[in-house]
């Protein structure tokens, strides 16, 4: 879509939505110009949140008549 486009529809619309169109506009501006600060995990700040069972390579049960 080009701004030939927009503009034009724009311009078809009543000055109340005109006015919406506007503040929209600012608001994806404003939304755009705002950086999201990425996270970036630290090496062992998963540690003591994951726990393997003790019997975590036995064969299960349900696999039995399988093997």
């Amino acid at each position: 879509m080009n701004s030939l486009s927009i503009y034009t529809k724009l311009e078809t619309l009543p000055k109340d939505l005109k006015q919406e169109v506007s503040d929209f506009i600012d608001f994806l501006v404003q939304k755009s110009s705002v950086k999201k600060k990425k996270i970036i995990p630290q090496f062992g700040s998963a540690k003591g949140k994951i726990k393997m069972s003790p019997d975590f390579d036995a064969p299960l049960d349900d696999f039995k008549e399988y093997m």
